[in-house]
C-alpha cells in the first residue's frame, strides 16, 4: 500500500513524533509497504515557530502541498500533527472527500497553556480551553484517531471528543536500549538521576531540578529553556542532545529515571529507560500510569513531592533484566504497525 504521511514534526527535529514515525515508516516499509513522510523541510517558505525557534514550520503550504499528494496518488493519507501542514492536509482531504486518519500526540491546549501563564496568568484557563475545542474540531472529521493509550482516551472523551479511537502503541530498539555496566558518571556523588528529554517549560523539568535528592541530576536533551535553567540551576550537570549509542549509555550508567511531565500523551523516554533497566518515577498522569503499571517498574505519586517519589523508584523491587523483560513483552514497533494497518485497511 502506498501511505503519505503528513507531519509538522520530522527531520531534522528529535522528538516523541519524529521517532514514532520514523520507527513506524521502517517497520511499515519492511513489510512491503510505500511509506512517505513530508514535513517541513518539504516546503521553500518556513518560519520558526514562536517560543520554540528550533522548530520550522511550513508557510501557505497548501498549494504544494496539493500538488504534490495529487503527484503521489497515496492509497491512504494520515495527519500527524495539528499544525500548517496537518490543517493543509485536512482541507485537501475534506475537499476531495478522502478517509483520513489521524493522530492526538501532543497536549497542545497544556502546553499552550502553561506557555500563556507564563506572561499573562489570568488568560491560561481561556486558552486552554479555546485549544481544546479547536483540536477537537481539528480531529473531528477523521476516520479514526490514533491515541497512545486508555487514559489519553479517557481524558480526550471528558473534552468531548466523539471521534472513533483506537490505540498505536510505542515501541523501543531493545538490540540497542539493554542494560550494561555503568561507563558514566564516575566522577558524580551518586545515586545519579537522570532527566531525558525537550528542555521546555511545558515538560515541567523545574519539579525535577528542584526535588530534593542525595546525589546527582543529569540532564540530557535542548531546548528554548536551556540557557534560563542552566544559569538558574548550577548544581544540575546538563550535557546536551544525546542519540543512539552515546544516549543509551547514560540510561545504562544511571540509578533512577525521572519524568516530571504531565502533558506528554506518552512518553517514548520512559519505556527507553525501563529497556535499560531504570526505575522509573513520575507523576500518576496520562504517560507514566499507563506504563508504570507495576511496582517492579517504579513509582508513582499524586503530591507535589518528586523527590520522595524517586527514592520510592529507586527502592522499586526487581531486576534490570525484568523490566527490560516487560518492554519486550509489551512495545514493539511491529505491533504499532499492525495497529496502524488494520485501521487503515478497513
Amino acid at each position: 500500500m502506498k501511505i503519505l504521511i503528513v507531519s509538522d514534526a520530522w527531520y531534522p527535529q528529535l522528538n516523541g513524533v519524529v521517532r514514532t514515525y520514523e520507527h513506524l515508516r521502517d517497520e511499515l516499509e519492511a513489510q512491503g509497504h510505500y511509506v512517505k513522510v513530508m514535513g517541513p523541510k518539504d516546503f521553500p517558505m518556513r518560519m520558526p515557530m514562536p517560543g520554540y525557534s528550533e522548530i520550522k514550520l511550513a508557510i501557505g503550504p497548501y498549494g504544494r502541498l496539493r500538488d504534490l499528494i495529487d503527484f503521489l496518488e497515496p492509497e491512504h493519507l494520515h495527519i500527524a500533527t495539528e499544525g500548517p501542514l496537518g490543517y493543509a492536509a485536512r482541507r485537501y482531504a475534506i475537499k476531495k472527500e478522502l478517509h483520513f486518519t489521524t493522530s492526538y500526540h501532543t497536549h497542545f491546549p497544556d502546553y499552550a497553556a502553561k506557555r500563556v501563564k507564563k506572561y499573562i496568568p489570568g488568560l491560561a484557563d481561556w486558552t486552554r480551553d479555546k485549544a481544546i475545542q479547536m483540536i477537537r474540531n481539528f480531529h473531528a472529521p477523521s476516520h479514526t484517531m490514533f491515541v497512545a493509550s486508555p487514559s489519553l482516551e479517557e481524558e480526550l472523551r471528558s473534552w468531548n471528543f466523539e471521534n472513533p479511537m483506537t490505540r498505536l502503541t510505542r515501541g523501543v530498539d531493545l538490540e540497542l536500549f539493554k542494560p550494561a555496566p555503568k561507563t558514566l558518571f564516575q566522577d558524580l556523588k551518586g545515586p545519579v538521576a537522570l532527566y531525558v528529554g525537550r528542555v521546555a517549560i511545558e515538560k515541567s523539568i523545574h519539579k525535577f531540578l528542584e526535588m530534593g535528592w542525595p546525589g546527582s541530576k543529569v540532564v540530557v536533551g535542548h531546548g528554548p529553556s536551556m540557557g534560563y535553567f542552566k544559569k538558574r540551576y548550577p548544581d544540575a550537570h546538563f550535557v546536551g542532545k544525546k542519540t543512539g549509542v552515546d544516549l543509551v549509555v547514560h540510561y545504562q550508567s544511571s540509578d533512577v529515571f525521572v519524568f516530571p511531565s504531565k502533558t506528554d500523551t506518552f512518553g517514548i523516554v520512559l519505556i527507553e529507560a525501563l529497556a535499560c533497566g531504570l526505575p522509573v518515577a513520575g507523576y500518576n498522569v496520562t504517560g507514566p500510569k499507563d506504563i508504570i503499571t507495576a511496582p517492579s517498574l517504579g513509582a508513582l505519586t499524586d503530591e507535589d513531592d518528586l523527590g520522595a517519589c524517586a527514592q520510592k523508584a529507586l527502592d522499586a523491587p526487581g531486576s534490570k533484566e525484568e523490566r527490560h523483560l516487560h518492554v519486550k513483552e509489551n512495545y514493539s514497533w511491529a505491533k504499532a504497525a499492525e495497529q496502524f494497518m488494520s485501521v487503515i485497511k478497513r
